[in-house]
């Protein structure tokens, strides 16, 4: 019950939250994937992910180390450099960029593929389409699963057993998962809800925060995700949409209130709006809306170029839009799903 990691997420508010994760917590869940996923010391691990996220270091890395797999690291991702590699690897696991920009490649193949038994994706939803055009292409069907800062992994599609697209699979056999309505009632299969997890996966609270703690989590333990999901009639989890502003580019979180701040701070710009969109390549993609000070003008290009110096580069708009007015609801707050649309 140690704490072992101590790890910093911002919300959505930009204020960023310790979460302590105990020795306990990455242990349950690394023998529960290792059960999952069928991991074993005959394994190759072909290891791209960055070791500064959960993804890579706790998701992939424990359970290969606690499996006694061999490793094979790269030290970044890159398309090619991964296809190359392929051949003698059995498990591989990324995020949808990934996919996307391995199928882009034309030697990415059946052939390429013939050693592996296991592709994982995770830390964004993976788009149907990728998930079809990656069965066609090289016979693996891609396994989805489902986790976050503070849990872990919580679901994931089975190793044997249908892999269906757009779904996350049933809750791993140490987690509990349920979908809840407003008044925190279990709803029935295929209704929308908030989904909450319960296990020994599951952090205890944010660190020197108990008043945020203490309504992260039901009466009765279960901590709630702020993430919209159903289930189907097979305990089949679907993620539909976050209750949070969060967006997720590359498997990157991305908080819009960080980069709104940046934008209202510039010359002639009143308000910012920030939201995610579909993108092909990173899944979601940042877009910011603006309104202007009467008679500024607002160039979307020297915009993102400052930007440029105050902010990652994974967290940069990829359009800064000008527009005559946000849509907002009865008490002026900006709808952000209207303006999505």
């Amino acid at each position: 019950d140690d704490i072992c990691a101590l790890l910093y997420s911002s919300g959505t508010t930009g204020t960023p939250k310790g979460i302590p994760l105990t020795h306990d917590n990455l242990h349950s869940n690394a023998l529960a994937l290792r059960a999952a996923w069928g991991f074993t010391r005959d394994d190759v691990l072909l290891h791209a992910l960055p070791l500064f996220h959960v993804h890579g270091l706790f998701i992939t890395l424990n359970t290969a180390l606690l499996a006694g797999m061999r490793l094979r690291f790269l030290p970044r991702f890159d398309a090619q450099a991964v296809s190359a590699a392929l051949p003698g690897a059995t498990v591989f696991a990324g995020v949808p960029t990934y996919y996307t920009r391995l199928l882009a490649l034309a030697e990415f193949d059946r052939a390429r593929c013939r050693t592996m038994r296991l592709f994982i994706s995770g830390s964004a939803p993976l788009q149907e389409s990728t998930f079809h055009e990656f069965t066609a292409r090289t016979g693996h069907v891609i396994l989805e699963r489902y986790g976050m800062t503070e849990t872990g992994i919580n679901a994931s599609n089975p190793l044997t057993g249908a892999r269906k697209p757009a779904a996350v699979g049933p809750a791993l056999a140490s987690v509990e998962l349920r979908i809840v309505d407003a008044d925190g009632d279990a709803v029935a299969a295929g209704e929308i809800g908030e989904i909450e997890v319960r296990g020994p996966n599951v952090f205890k609270g944010y660190w020197n925060l108990p008043e945020q703690s203490a309504t992260a989590f039901s009466a009765d333990g279960f901590f709630h995700t702020g993430d919209q999901g159903r289930f189907d009639t097979d305990g089949y989890l679907y993620i539909v949409g976050r209750s949070k502003d969060m967006i997720i580019s590359g498997g990157l979180n991305v908080y819009p209130k960080e980069i709104e701040s940046e934008l209202e701070q510039l010359p002639g710009v009143v308000e910012a709006a920030v939201i995610g969109v579909p993108h092909a390549d990173f899944g979601e993609a940042v877009v910011a809306a603006v309104l202007a000070a009467p008679d500024a003008r607002i160039d979307e290009h020297a915009t993102i170029a400052t930007l440029r110096a105050r902010l990652a580069g994974y967290k940069l708009p990829k359009r800064v839009l000008v527009l005559d007015d946000l849509p907002r609801n009865a008490m002026g707050k900006v709808q952000k799903t209207l303006l999505r649309e």
